[in-house]
């Protein structure tokens, strides 16, 4: 454990969990030493998983960096925490894993990206999907051209969460808490992989690849936030994306993206890093990856110069579709007889969302472009440069 990377946790309850199992898959190899964990309310010995030790434990983040002497920090923390605490760290020269999305705003994202980088220090976003083999080789597959000339990208998340889920914390659901800026929704959180990865797919990743964006977002959920909604990314150079979704599904299933050729089709199923590849003139092949784990790869970049692969500027396109949702207006909520609650479940559901979402993905269209009754029209913002 002597050549092992200290790591301090901020965050370890929530996602932080697989954060701390995790961890502790590094550590059983030599990688990584749990040195402290930053909670409000310290863990127990039983929420903490066997084998990590007794990790020193404080409610104050930049204390906690300067008595573990910690190289580098996982934030699993609430998005409007997100920049304060990057900057906390950078400021002490430790290093960052930050969870996505990085921040609530563009212009939080960018004062947490550009004080990382006068700090000279490193930082991961938490996309994991981005560290899927899978990606660079659909990206191989599309420079080939297996399915011909790219026509567009199209993602897809049918997603279900119970009413609690919108009580599990107090952002939880809000665009604003306290004056803040939070942007709890579909396409930034729960399925801000479908939104990271199908730009990433298409070569859309600066903040400067995006030229437009278009949003339609809405709620059948009693929360300030969207839960169903769609968005259509104009790029500068590469091709048009659409992703829909909603945590209202009648059938959730896994999300997905799908890069659409004028010879063929790949579909890219990314929390199985599974990819299935049909094209004019041959049998379907599907296929399925490794996945390289980001804190794994935020180490062996520290220690061997290996490139890191979720970098602040490669989600710069994300934080443009952040920033148009929120400058949009709030969502609207989906008219009575639109949605019913599921009784056993405690969960609303919309009809025929399902099938609206593949739709989306399948034809790169916006709800209200494929007759949504409740949908509204997409709201456009031009995006500067």
């Amino acid at each position: 454990m002597s050549t092992a990377v200290s790591i301090v946790l901020a965050g370890a309850r929530g996602h932080g969990r697989w954060h701390l199992d995790n961890i502790r898959r590094l550590q059983d190899k030599g990688i990584v030493r749990l040195a402290g964990i930053c909670e409000l309310t310290p863990l127990t010995e039983e929420e903490l998983p066997d084998g990590l030790g007794s990790p020193e434990q404080s409610a104050d983040f930049g204390a906690l960096l300067d008595s573990t002497g910690a190289s580098v920090a996982v934030i699993c923390t609430p998005i409007p925490t997100h920049t304060d605490l990057a900057l906390t760290a950078a400021r002490r020269r430790v290093h960052i894993l930050l969870e996505k999305p990085p921040a609530p705003s563009y212009a939080e994202f960018r004062r947490m990206a550009d004080g990382v980088a006068e700090a000279g220090v490193v930082c991961q976003i938490g996309f994991q999907s981005l560290g899927s083999r899978a990606v660079p080789a659909i990206r191989e597959l599309m420079a080939e051209g297996a399915i011909g000339e790219i026509v567009g990208i199209g993602g897809a998340g049918a997603w279900a969460r119970a009413e609690a889920y919108y009580r599990r914390a107090p952002w939880a659901g809000k665009r604003r808490l306290n004056g803040v800026d939070v942007i709890d929704g579909v396409l930034t959180n729960p399925l801000a992989h479908a939104v990271a990865t199908a730009l990433a797919l298409g070569g859309t990743t600066r903040a400067e690849d995006v030229t437009a964006i278009e949003t339609e977002l809405l709620r059948a959920n009693d929360i300030e936030s969207d839960d169903t909604s769609c968005v259509r990314v104009t790029t500068a150079h590469g091709p048009q994306v659409v992703v829909a979704a909603t945590l209202c599904a009648e059938d959730p299933d896994d999300p997905y993206v799908v890069v659409h050729g004028d010879h063929g089709r790949i579909t890219f199923w990314y929390k199985q890093d599974r990819v299935l590849l049909q094209r004019a003139g041959h049998g379907p092949e599907e296929f399925e990856y490794d996945r390289t784990d980001l804190l794994e790869n935020l180490v062996e970049h520290l220690t061997d110069g290996t490139p890191l692969l979720v970098t602040p500027d490669v989600t710069g396109a994300f934080m443009k579709v952040v920033e148009a949702i929120r400058l949009a207006p709030d969502p609207a909520p989906l008219p009575d007889g639109t949605w019913h609650l599921l009784p056993d479940e405690r969960r609303r559901v919309v009809p025929g969302i399902d099938g609206l979402v593949a739709a989306a993905a399948d034809t790169l269209a916006l709800y209200s472009e494929l007759g949504a009754s409740w949908a509204l029209p997409a709201r456009t913002k031009e995006v500067s440069t």
